[in-house]
């Protein structure tokens, strides 16, 4: 698979049910204005995803690529069990006053620090350090892909989408993933 795809199937699958999915729908029923919300998920992702990757470089250059590829295994494995815990948002009231690309920005910036797809997006920066632009672009785009359908549908994708059951599929994809990484060589 290319680091293209697996860049986008990682983060795609990380952000189901993720609390950015839960931010796009929040964002979208507060403004109704889905185009700013989305080019704002768009620069945030791509910032926060570039600093990601990038560490994620810096730190490949200390590690055997035996070492990485362990740490690419347990990093599925961890994402498996890490995306059976639900997350909840919190609503930061401080950004609601700004206009919805602002709002939008700020709030999915700083939604994604520490979040299982940055995580995932430095580990995939550190395995893929020579096709960094590929990791990024993935990631971002896996980020679009999850979270768009949401804030183009707005409350009727919450009501949609069976969060318990897509939770348990996609943490079976990732030990797939953790499995067929140590598989191969």
């Amino acid at each position: 698979m290319s680091v293209l795809a697996i860049s986008i199937t990682t983060v795609a699958l990380a952000e189901i049910g993720d609390k950015t999915q839960l931010l796009s729908l929040l964002l979208a029923s507060r403004y109704r204005k889905p185009v700013p919300i989305i080019l704002a998920i768009f620069f945030a992702t791509l910032l926060n995803h570039s600093l990601a990757a990038w560490l994620g470089v810096v730190v490949a250059d200390y590690l055997t690529p035996d070492i990485l590829r362990w740490v690419l295994i347990v990093s599925f494995a961890v994402m498996a069990l890490w995306i059976l815990v639900p997350d909840k948002l919190d609503d930061d009231e401080s950004v609601s006053s700004r206009g919805p690309f602002v709002a939008s920005f700020i709030a999915f910036f700083i939604a994604e620090i520490g979040d299982k797809t940055q995580v995932a997006t430095t580990v995939l920066g550190a395995q893929y350090s020579n096709a960094l632009l590929m990791v990024i672009l993935g990631t971002t785009i896996g980020m679009l892909l999850a979270n768009v359908p949401v804030v183009l549908l707005g409350k009727k994708a919450a009501n949609a989408l069976p969060l318990n059951i897509m939770r348990y599929v996609t943490a079976g994809l990732f030990a797939l993933l953790a499995i067929g990484t140590y598989l191969t060589r």
